[in-house]
């Protein structure tokens, strides 16, 4: 393959296009292999389903990489294995119909270093595997099945009286509400330890974390440190933990890649992109647990030591079915994340669309972010989300869970002081949500430079902005069930409301309050359709607003 210069495959996508002119993308770096193949077959692999393949994988990718590199095969079949460790100039490829299992037992795991959730770690080797490693590839159209319910903690709330009665029935382990069921009885007890598998101090060995292994759930595909990767075509399901995890990796390709899990998978991202650089997502389908299309880069102090900011990437055609949120940056951002490119993806049913979420303690900048055509429908939260409350809870309250908002008090800002800032969303459909924007800063640091345009959101709830500096929506239509009011602002200042349109008949079209706000601009906006065009809240001066009549 020939190199690909971002900025030129910009070229020719309408709005984007504009968007990207500056900063120019960064070439991304290709994989190239040698035509020798390799079959599995040939180190006596046996596709029964019964024969543990592990050694057969190792012989076969260890005599390829030595060779000089090309292509491992794994004909159709099924083909049980424990973990497969990638080397380099190593092509991996399924072929149709090939289906890797890989193992439910978990001793046939063992125990490595490395990162979870942005913090150094002790975790089970991940099925698919690869560390410090260069020119790699996974394609083909077989599938990869991490068999992750021998790995994965369920939710009595996430299932029907019948599926839980049967996994219950199947072994494992209840907590003493018996609301939650866990593998065994070692990952049970190891669910009440604080921070189970984080290195510390005191903890610092692999043999330190034996008591707790059965709880270290593995990411499925784990690339750390690797230089130009192309991952293309397959399917890969049934997670134990994040699904795609390339971290502190430079010239990524996605393409045309399936990932899907249970929807009450805990943890089970499609992709999570940590610290990576340079590179393009296209054409692929998610459908999971948990968020779809996300970006991170370290967590807290950890991941600010690191300063690996996740930068310069398109992501484009994509579906993202079941997710917590369809492209998601955060909350583990402490590095920071810039000039990400979105176009053309469209979200069914995820919880939440557009989501943007830290809080106190991260620190990181998240800027220079472009989104280009999105459309959605039947998202349960959130259209578009830009949150520095982030609580570790689902985007969708459960029954019984507090909705009540965070109580906003400043607090002093520092290096675990977060950023959002530079945003830029055009073009953009939701048929379906709790709420169609919601903007919710910190007292200390605002929520800066958003500009929306060119939006159709139909929701519950209108736009909520808290803390917030220089917004702008311009042609944007609220299509809300709310109307009392239809737009909320509180705390925020140099907030432009420009054509925005609304359903006749609305009680209040803004409300603004909280002595912080100042200069709301309302324009080309018809203020008649609504009963009241503007009520002053508690404590808002009251030259807060201001209207040019259209």
């Amino acid at each position: 393959m020939k190199a690909l210069l971002l900025a030129g495959l910009l070229a020719g996508f309408g709005p984007l296009a504009a968007l990207a002119q500056t900063p120019n993308l960064p070439a991304v770096k290709t994989t190239a292999f040698r035509a020798d193949t390799i079959s599995i077959v040939k180190h006596g692999a046996v596709a029964d389903g019964q024969t543990l393949n592990t050694e057969a994988f190792r012989k076969a990718i260890d005599a390829c990489s030595q060779a000089g590199g090309g292509v491992v095969l794994v004909p159709r079949g099924l083909w049980l294995t424990g973990p497969i460790v990638l080397k380099n100039n190593v092509n991996l490829h399924l072929a149709k119909g090939a289906l890797v299992q890989f193992s439910a037992n978990r001793a046939d795991y063992p125990l490595i270093k490395t990162n979870w959730e942005g913090l150094d770690a002790v975790r089970n080797l991940s099925p698919l595997y690869g560390a410090d490693l260069e020119n790699i590839a996974i394609t083909g159209q077989g599938t990869f099945d991490g068999a992750g319910d021998a790995w994965r903690p369920v939710k009595k709330s996430k299932l029907s009286e019948t599926q839980w009665d049967n996994l219950v029935a199947s072994g494992g382990a209840l907590n003493d509400k018996k609301d939650m069921w866990y593998p065994s009885a070692q990952s049970l007890k190891a669910s009440t330890v604080k921070l189970p598998g984080v290195l510390t101090a005191d903890k610092k060995d692999v043999k330190d974390f034996e008591d707790v292994k059965d709880f270290l759930r593995p990411n499925m595909l784990s690339l750390q440190r690797c230089k130009r990767v192309l991952l293309e075509g397959f399917t890969i399901q049934n997670s134990p933990a994040w699904t795609i995890h390339p971290l502190l990796c430079d010239d990524i390709i996605i393409r045309g890649v399936t990932a899907k899990n249970p929807w009450y998978g805990q943890n089970t991202d499609a992709l999570d992109l940590e610290s990576c650089r340079n590179g393009i997502v296209e054409d692929c389908l998610f459908d999971v647990g948990d968020d779809g299309i996300c970006i991170k880069s370290g967590r807290d102090e950890q991941g600010r030591k690191r300063g690996v900011p996740t930068e310069n990437f398109i992501f484009r055609n994509t579906r993202v079915y079941h997710a917590h949120g369809g492209f998601v940056i955060g909350s583990e951002m402490s590095g920071g994340a810039r000039n990400l490119y979105v176009q053309n993806c469209t979200f069914m049913g995820t919880d939440v669309g557009l989501r943007f979420k830290t809080a106190r303690g991260r620190g990181g900048v998240v800027e220079n972010i472009f989104i280009d055509g999105v459309d959605m429908t039947d998202i349960a939260g959130q259209a578009i989300l830009f949150d520095m409350y982030y609580a570790a809870k689902d985007p969708v309250p459960l029954k019984g869970e507090s909705t009540a908002p965070p109580e906003m008090k400043a607090e002093p800002v520092g290096e675990g002081t977060p950023q959002l800032r530079n945003f830029t969303i055009r073009n953009v459909t939701c048929k379906g949500a709790e709420t169609g924007i919601l903007v919710r800063g910190l007292p200390e640091m605002a929520i800066k430079n958003v500009s929306i345009e060119n939006a159709v959101l139909e929701s519950d709830k209108g736009l909520v902005c808290q803390e917030a500096e220089n917004i702008r929506l311009k042609n944007v239509t609220l299509l809300s069930k709310e109307t009392k009011p239809v737009m909320e602002i509180q705390n925020a200042r140099d907030i432009t409301l420009d054509g925005i349109r609304y359903a006749g008949g609305a009680e209040v079209m803004l409300r603004v309050s909280g002595d912080r706000t100042k200069n709301i601009k309302v324009q080309n906006t018809n203020t008649k359709s609504a009963k009241k065009d503007v009520e002053m809240g508690a404590n808002a001066p009251k030259k807060a607003v201001s209207i040019s009549k259209s």
